[in-house]
């Protein structure tokens, strides 16, 4: 049944009622949702989920590498116990994965390494691949995602083929397929498919709750899931003069995102940007912090104000523009800028 983005927010953000009032029309404000079959735990100290039927054991929060260009705070997340690390070949223009190698030297082998290539050949992709081992300092990945993926067609043979191969050498354990956009059509043809091991995908507060049916349909059919873009560009969209960034800055919308993304027990684990320490304290004690109704009030006003800036990548504007222009990719190139402040990485892409 059709349900407005509103009031999926209105579901998902708010906390069980008791009595009757759980059967009360649902508000941004007003507490609805019962809580998930894998409640976070109140005290201190990682979380951890089982990745689909990779068996892999992941920590809840990931580590995602796209903007870290501090090598200490990768080393640090190791210090604390954060176990998953997530990079892509075109990241920092080839220049992150040989970050990212360099922090987890000697330490490889306890953690899991993913990363990713955008190549639309088998040749090419198999060479990223090369060039990611290399600069990643490993013999393996633990998981190699097609990137970027919006349609059934973009997943070719060929493309298969050489996860398929790079498995079969040893130089990947789980072929994965990462998605910014047009998930109801690209999900559930993985799902046909059956050819992919983990699913990367965008999910946040702001997206309609057909995305979450696809996720326990992905999760359902034995598929590792893993959360991306949970923050939803975050408060920089919020201009400085604005007592709302304040607001959200102090008393931790982002980290109020997240804890809404870990409120799923379908999403295996998340991987957030984190470039400073202070973002990764915080992203570490989400894992064993209950979401609260004052994280719901705070995303409730986080999300007005977002509302005709963000997007979504439902995939409606699915297309080009009059000048030849790719829509929905331009608007991801526009939040790397606005959203997360990365001028380079949009320019980059």
């Amino acid at each position: 049944m059709p349900s407005s983005r509103r009031s999926f927010l209105a579901a998902g953000l708010a906390l069980p009622a008791a009595g009757a009032a759980a059967a009360a029309r649902p508000s941004l404000n007003t507490p609805a949702l019962s809580p998930p079959s894998t409640p976070l735990q109140a005290s201190a100290g990682p979380r951890y989920r089982v990745v689909g039927k990779t068996g892999i054991k992941a920590t809840t929060v990931a580590f995602g590498c796209m903007i870290t260009s501090d090598q200490s705070v990768i080393e640090r997340a190791v210090e604390m116990g954060i176990n998953w690390f997530d990079t892509a070949r075109g990241y920092q223009g080839g220049n992150n994965e040989r970050m990212v190698g360099a922090a987890l030297k000697g330490k490889r082998k306890s953690l899991t390494l993913s990363s990713k290539t955008g190549a639309r050949t088998k040749e090419a992709a198999l060479a990223d691949l090369e060039t990611s081992l290399r600069e990643l300092a490993t013999d393996y990945l633990d998981i190699w995602h097609l990137h970027a993926k919006s349609k059934p067609a973009e997943i070719t043979d060929d493309l298969l083929e050489a996860q398929e191969l790079a498995r079969k050498q040893g130089k990947i354990r789980f072929a994965g397929v990462s998605t910014h956009s047009g998930f109801a059509d690209l999900i559930p043809h993985l799902i046909k498919v059956g050819k992919t091991d983990v699913l990367l995908t965008s999910y946040n507060f702001t997206m309609g709750p057909e995305i979450a049916q696809l996720i326990d349909a992905a999760h359902n059919a034995g598929m590792g899931v893993v959360g991306m873009k949970l923050m939803a560009g975050g408060f920089r969209r919020v201009r400085e003069s604005d007592p709302l960034r304040a607001k959200l800055e102090r008393e931790g919308a982002m980290v109020a995102a997240l804890k809404w993304a870990l409120r799923n027990p379908h999403m295996h684990t998340c991987i957030p940007s984190m470039t400073d320490m202070e973002q990764l304290e915080e992203n570490f004690r989400a894992m064993s912090s209950p979401f609260t109704e004052a994280d719901g009030k705070l995303l409730a006003a986080q999300l007005e104000h977002i509302r005709p800036l963000y997007c979504r990548m439902c995939g409606r504007c699915d297309g080009v523009c009059p000048k030849g222009m790719p829509v929905p990719e331009v608007l991801r190139y526009l939040s790397y800028a606005e959203g997360y402040g990365e001028y380079r990485l949009a320019r980059e892409s």
